[in-house]
């Protein structure tokens, strides 16, 4: 049997339901629903206000350690406003003072150092989620024993005991050639200086061999101390510039 239904033509056949043409009245709607809801969630996420990025004071020292604050707007909603300090010694003696601002991705805020025994670097980073919050540098960060121990070098003895000092969870042995002399630094670090791309870039930067290891005393080896501060510029550069 056929039943007209405006342009369309519907059959079925005896004893059945025509249940065709509901079914497909039905779909269309619910088609239509579906497009308007899915039209609203579209418009509705293109209507939110936009969040961005943050405004940050910057100040990268000269050679001299001076600078002047500029503004900088950050690369995505990813950054936060930082202040770091990086400071070094020889012995008890305070040698550089450097203090900086930038934008910062959250891994960057961090406390750490690295102890070669008769020179030590630290760095005390902290961050804010505010638009020109980093006003004020980044506060000093004195150091206490935390009672891990490595070896360090003495001379030409590189089995002297070094007591770690705050976050320094890691030991530290780095092998240097210079002028065809091979040395060896050995102590304690922060576990920020012995990622990955930490040792790449030192290596990269210095051609200077680093591994690091957790444990007292796991730097084991032989091996005189010498440039002592050949690690601190790559490393610095890779914690503050990347």
């Amino acid at each position: 049997m056929n039943i007209k239904g405006g342009m369309e033509e519907w059959s079925y056949a005896e004893g059945q339901h025509p249940l065709r043409r509901t079914s497909y009245i039905s779909l269309i709607k619910l088609n239509a629903a579906d497009n308007m809801y899915f039209f609203t969630l579209v418009l509705g996420l293109w209507l939110l206000p936009k969040a961005d990025a943050l405004q940050c004071y910057e100040c990268l020292p000269n050679i001299y350690g001076s600078c002047t604050d500029t503004t900088s707007e950050c690369p995505s909603q990813d950054y936060q406003c930082a202040a770091a300090r990086v400071t070094s010694f020889i012995g008890d003696s305070k040698i550089s003072d450097f203090t900086f601002k930038k934008c910062a991705q959250a891994k960057d805020c961090f406390k750490g150092s690295f102890n070669y025994g008769i020179s030590q670097t630290r760095i005390n980073s902290s961050c804010c989620t505010g638009n020109l919050c980093n006003t004020k540098p980044a506060p000093y960060s004195g150091l206490v024993s935390n009672g891990r121990q490595c070896f360090t070098c003495k001379g030409t003895d590189c089995t002297q005991p070094l007591n770690c000092e705050g976050s320094e969870d890691h030991c530290i042995k780095a092998t240097v050639t210079v002028g065809g002399v091979t040395t060896i630094l050995k102590g304690c670090t922060s576990m920020q200086f012995c990622s990955g791309d930490a040792i790449a870039q030192t290596a990269h930067m210095t051609g200077v061999d680093v591994s690091c290891c957790q444990g007292n005393f796991c730097n084991s080896a032989s091996g005189p101390i010498g440039g002592l501060l050949l690690l601190t510029v790559p490393l610095i550069s890779f914690i503050l510039f990347s």
